[in-house]
């Protein structure tokens, strides 16, 4: 894969991800990250000065593994992911916006809407890196971290499920107003992202336009260890 990450996002069928994103909540890209990337962003785990904070997730009842928040600056790869995807998830996100109650503004580009977040006092990174050893899961959830949210955000999967981990699949929990809850194990393959909702998705309903809560998570590890990316736009308080 010799495309640039934003050669690589680019090239998306970006009118087909948006339609995933309208209908179900989520959408799948191809891989777009190489093997040897995906393990070099997995190894970055251990360099504890590239990260701000980490949470062990049993001590807040969150699941069993860990997550390490990044400092800035971001790593570039990172980075890259971050600032290259947003362009092209900021039209539908300011087409949801007044259906979701979403007043803050959102730019047409990442360093204009972290202006916006640092103007709200949010101004500390939220990419972060996932590690799950065997037994491990993440409970359902919501990535939400101050008045300012992003409609979307990203996973990619570091690791091979079948050869490197068992089990581990992304979760999505859709709540309905009046309605059961609709579950999704969403396949995730080594590089692949996920796009999916972080907090709301606008549904048509018999008497209008309602909101669909959505929170996602990890099934248990079966064996072996999973690392996930996650790129998050909105940052934190």
């Amino acid at each position: 894969m010799s495309l640039t990450i934003p050669d690589r996002l680019a090239a998306l069928d970006w009118p087909f991800l948006t339609e995933g994103l309208c209908d179900r909540g989520f959408a799948l890209t191809p891989p777009l990250l190489e093997p040897a990337e995906c393990a070099a962003l997995a190894a970055l785990y251990g360099q504890d000065a590239l990260f701000r904070t980490t949470v062990v997730m049993e001590r807040h009842g969150f699941g069993l593994g860990e997550y390490r928040y990044f400092a800035d600056p971001l790593p570039e790869p990172v980075g890259l992911l971050r600032e290259a995807a947003y362009p092209y998830l900021a039209p539908l996100a300011r087409a949801w916006a007044p259906l979701l109650g979403i007043e803050h503004p959102i730019p047409d580009t990442l360093p204009e809407f972290l202006e916006v977040c640092r103007a709200a006092g949010q101004g500390r990174p939220t990419p972060l890196l996932l590690r799950y050893g065997e037994d491990g899961f993440n409970c359902l959830h919501q990535d939400l971290y101050g008045g300012i949210v992003f409609p979307f955000q990203m996973a990619f999967l570091l690791d091979r499920p079948g050869i490197d981990f068992e089990g581990g699949e992304f979760l999505l929990l859709e709540q309905r107003p009046r309605q059961q809850s609709r579950a999704e194990a969403v396949p995730l393959e080594q590089g692949r992202a996920v796009i999916f909702t972080t907090r709301h998705r606008p549904v048509q309903g018999s008497r209008g336009t309602y909101r669909a809560t959505l929170k996602h998570g990890v099934g248990r590890i079966r064996r072996g260890r999973r690392h996930t990316l996650g790129i998050i736009f909105h940052d934190a308080a």
